[in-house]
């Protein structure tokens, strides 16, 4: 089965195949027919399974042959990273339709986006708060918005979005389309689905894990010892690019400038950065400027790299549901990718979690030749004043 079973406007199919899309995903497969209809839908798919290309293709049909100069479509996006790529799939798969998009979010000023919203665009691809800037400010109006889609709900509600959302479904007055895409479906998602979806379809392909394409094994080590072993894996392992995923913002820094030193091309992304260095990091990731990048859980959704080879977690996830999206980033689209995850002691119940939803033992691995018995470094002794006599 190809693309021509949707019946897409020629303009349609000739982004199609200026990309190279040759047969849908499942995900597409499912949800595309449902929203040409206009139906709600809930669509439930893990990272890397053509779930972006889901939604805004049917878009593109929809909003096609009718009113320009308006927002007509909003996809919320719980990252800048994200809304960019959505932004670029959008414009890559519309460029033939006239049709415009916008990227909206915070971290830059709004002049550039209020001017490109004052040219007239039909598409908004939006965080959360600088939506809400625009709509307070009146320089965006969802007055004859059609569809509206929450992308990537459970991490929306993860970054503590859920009120911002809230308050924009305020401003959404008249009867719309909405779809919701989500990886994992928690307990406040299914409220709200409640709450604004009508009558919805759910499609799901298959359970919310990881996908099959990737393989998955842990490296006991001690904290002190993870980037000496690191160093080692990626000096013995043949890659492409790598993702590498630390806890904390300071020891993604940290990480980056060891691995610099031992002669990497590497580059950071944490939340910490401005906007034109996080860009910057990624478009460099991209473009193979920089083959290892090293990064918070901000990059677990909105990075589309397709030749991410291995995802190195220097830090076990907080759950499992930040493991299915950090791993999402490798294996997508039927390529295949390793998993690679530094445990401690002190990670023991996270791994009998993650063993559970994977339904079987994960494989313990040690480095050949690597010494596992090195001590952690002295610290400096720490003087205390002298007191005066």
């Amino acid at each position: 089965m190809n693309f021509d079973t949707f019946n897409f406007h020629p303009s349609i199919m000739a982004g199609i195949r200026a990309l190279g899309y040759a047969t849908p995903t499942p995900i597409q497969l499912q949800a595309i027919p449902l929203i040409l209809q206009g139906r709600d839908v809930i669509g439930l798919a893990q990272t890397g399974t053509g779930k972006t290309a889901a939604f805004v293709l049917p878009i593109l049909q929809l909003l096609r042959s009718d009113q320009r100069g308006s927002v007509r479509a909003l996809i919320i996006s719980p990252t800048r990273e994200l809304a960019d790529q959505t932004n670029e799939v959008f414009n890559e798969l519309g460029s033939n339709t006239g049709l415009r998009s916008v990227a909206i979010y915070g971290g830059v000023g709004m002049e550039q986006q209020i001017r490109e919203l004052r040219r007239g665009v039909e598409i908004a691809v939006a965080c959360p708060g600088r939506l809400l800037d625009h709509l307070w400010k009146g320089t965006l109006s969802l007055s004859e918005l059609e569809i509206l889609v929450i992308d990537e709900a459970d991490r929306m509600f993860d970054m503590g979005f859920l009120p911002d959302v809230r308050n924009i479904l305020g401003c959404i007055l008249q009867k719309h389309q909405t779809l919701l895409f989500s990886a994992t479906m928690p307990t406040a998602i299914r409220q709200l689905v409640r709450e604004i979806l009508h009558d919805p379809i759910t499609v799901q392909i298959g359970r919310t894990l990881p996908a099959k394409t990737v393989s998955h094994a842990l490296y006991p080590v001690k904290q002190h010892l993870k980037t000496a072993l690191l160093k080692e894996i990626l000096k013995k392992t043949k890659t492409e690019s790598v993702l590498v995923f630390t806890r904390t913002k300071h020891r993604a820094e940290r990480v980056a400038q060891q691995l610099v030193k031992a002669g990497y091309r590497v580059t950071s992304l944490q939340g910490n950065l401005p906007q034109h260095r996080r860009q910057a990091a990624i478009e460099g990731f991209r473009t193979g400027s920089f083959k290892i990048l090293v990064a918070t859980d901000i990059a677990a959704r909105g990075i589309d790299v397709l030749r991410i080879s291995h995802v190195i977690n220097y830090d076990m996830p907080e759950n499992t549901d930040n493991y299915i999206h950090r791993i999402g980033r490798t294996g997508r689209v039927n390529k295949s990718g390793d998993a690679l995850t530094f445990v401690t002691s002190a990670d023991e119940d996270k791994i009998l979690d993650l063993e559970q939803i994977l339904e079987g033992p994960l494989e313990r691995l040690t480095l050949e030749g690597f010494d596992y018995t090195q001590p952690a470094a002295d610290k400096p002794p720490r003087y205390l004043p002298q007191t005066r006599r």
